[in-house]
């Protein structure tokens, strides 16, 4: 990933870059503290390209000259509605969509409806640090528009830049957990397996992280032998990384995010279709949004207790891959029959939920996972499915989609699914019967697995990887979860 531009907080005043973005109102009306000869400027230029200042509509000027900068980007607001967190995000990531390749920029955050708060600025600028993110490490020749892939530093212009060093220091810090669950997912099979992956996790132990990596062995002197069947096929061993972050107080219960961090799905001998395989070295998007979490956290010394578990297997074909029919017992003493080895996923996090649950008496359990492809053909790829057997949680986990515009949708559970997953020769089968239900009846499968704990279970599928690019992700993986999450945290657990 090249460098991103530097950012810095200055106070309103005409700048020496030769870029300068303008935020314009309602019928192109901008700030008041601007040079009158630039607002005169603006002003007839929108007269005579019919500019309106509607959302994120773009008009670009050469300045006049001796008015300060060479180059004057004006962009709408829309200011006849609220602007919410994403609408800040989206206009930051269109902002820096538009300065590529410019050099030294200054963004003149004040408008004709009022000063720019501390908050939104934060805002603002996470979206245009998570627009300047690109995935370009196995390019060995550059493009021309990968060469100036943003621009070398951005100025805030504010009423109060000493107000929002704070606030732009945490959204830095979501936007790093953002930037490490997009490296991860983008990462190809072959570089990144559960060894490596567990080793990158590793590194969090700079931030504050206490880091622990459970090997094979241990992992099947606790009876996690769901996990372990998955990764029977490969040759590359699993692992079960906990991260722990305590910035709450000391006797206050965790709160507990887990992920489905399979690297690498063939499908096990229940082989999947040849084309779009290549998509499954995305199959840890879960893993990654709660590593990604976990960095945030730490990041912006969230006071809070937080754990974060990964599950990290690779799902392999060879002789001695795990077979549909086989029957495993996993750590909650449950027996599974394995009647699709492509229904994987659950697998890997029956055990993590149990340990989870068991080892750390949790407040609630998140688990994400790239879970089912029916979760896309119920939601496509703008919701992520959510089951929860809280109503509480699942109502503050909506608000915080709501607002972060990473969006859940709540999916039904209850006893007449539950008898889908019925065993013939174990306690339970890890598929349904048929088609039908697919996303419930794996959201069933899992809740056998929280033994009473609080729980939610985000279905990732269409939302972590190549869902549909917006203003403020043009990445394959799209990091999703990390700042639902860390809303979720901010508004309703840590420590006041």
């Amino acid at each position: 990933m090249p460098a991103l531009p530097s950012l810095s907080l200055v106070p309103l005043q005409m700048p020496r870059t030769a870029t300068l973005v303008v935020l314009a109102g309602a019928d192109a009306a901008t700030a008041a503290s601007l040079p009158e000869a630039m607002r005169s400027h603006v002003a007839r230029a929108a007269a005579a390209y019919k500019f309106k200042g509607k959302s994120l509509a773009v008009m670009d000027l050469l300045a006049p000259e001796g008015i300060g900068p060479d180059r004057i980007l004006v962009i709408g607001l829309d200011a006849d509605k609220p602007l919410a967190e994403e609408d800040w995000l989206k206009l930051g990531g269109a902002v820096a969509g538009r300065v590529k390749g410019a050099g030294a920029v200054t963004v003149w955050l004040d408008r004709a409806a009022g000063s720019v708060g501390a908050a939104e600025a934060a805002w603002f600028a996470q979206g245009l640090q998570m627009r300047s993110y690109s995935f370009d490490t196995y390019k060995s020749v550059k493009g021309e528009d990968e060469s100036d892939a943003q621009a070398d530093s951005v100025s805030l212009a504010l009423a109060d830049p000493d107000a929002a060093r704070g606030q732009l220091g945490t959204a830095a810090a979501v936007a790093d957990g953002v930037a490490l669950a997009r490296d991860l997912v983008n990462e190809p099979a072959n570089v990144l397996g559960p060894v490596e992956f567990a080793d990158r996790l590793t590194e969090l132990s700079k931030q504050g992280v206490e880091v622990e990596v459970l090997t094979e062995a241990e992992m099947r002197a606790l009876g996690m032998n769901a996990l372990l069947g998955v990764a029977q096929g490969s040759p590359r061993p699993p692992r079960l990384v906990v991260m722990r972050w305590n910035g709450g107080e000391g006797d206050a219960a965790p709160v507990a995010f887990i992920g489905k961090g399979v690297v690498f799905d063939t499908g096990g001998v229940s082989i999947k279709p040849a084309a779009g395989m290549e998509d499954m070295k995305g199959d840890m998007g879960g893993a990654a949004a709660v590593s990604g979490l976990m960095l945030a956290l730490a990041g912006r010394k969230a006071r809070v207790n937080a754990i974060g578990i990964v599950g990290l297997v690779e799902n392999a074909v060879d002789g001695n891959a795990q077979r549909p029919g086989d029957i495993v017992k996993a750590m909650s003493g449950t027996t599974i029959e394995v009647n699709n080895t492509d229904a994987e996923g659950r697998l890997v996090l029956a055990d993590a939920l149990w340990y989870c649950q068991d080892r750390f008496k949790p407040r609630f359990m998140i688990n994400l996972a790239t879970l089912t492809g029916a979760i896309i053909v119920a939601l496509g790829n703008h919701h992520a499915g959510l089951f929860s057997n809280d109503d509480e949680l699942s109502e503050r986990l909506a608000a915080a989609g709501r607002v972060t515009g990473e969006k859940v949708w709540r999916m039904p559970l209850g006893p007449e699914y539950d008898k889908l997953i019925e065993g013939k020769f174990a306690d339970i089968k890890n598929v349904g019967a048929g088609r039908a239900a697919g996303s419930i009846t794996a959201a069933q499968f899992l809740q056998r697995f929280v033994n009473k704990v609080a729980w939610a279970h985000l279905d990732i599928a269409g939302t972590a990887m190549g869902s549909p690019a917006n203003e403020y992700n043009q990445s394959w993986g799209s990091g999703f979860g990390v700042r639902l999450l860390d809303r979720l945290v901010t508004d309703h657990y840590e420590t006041r």
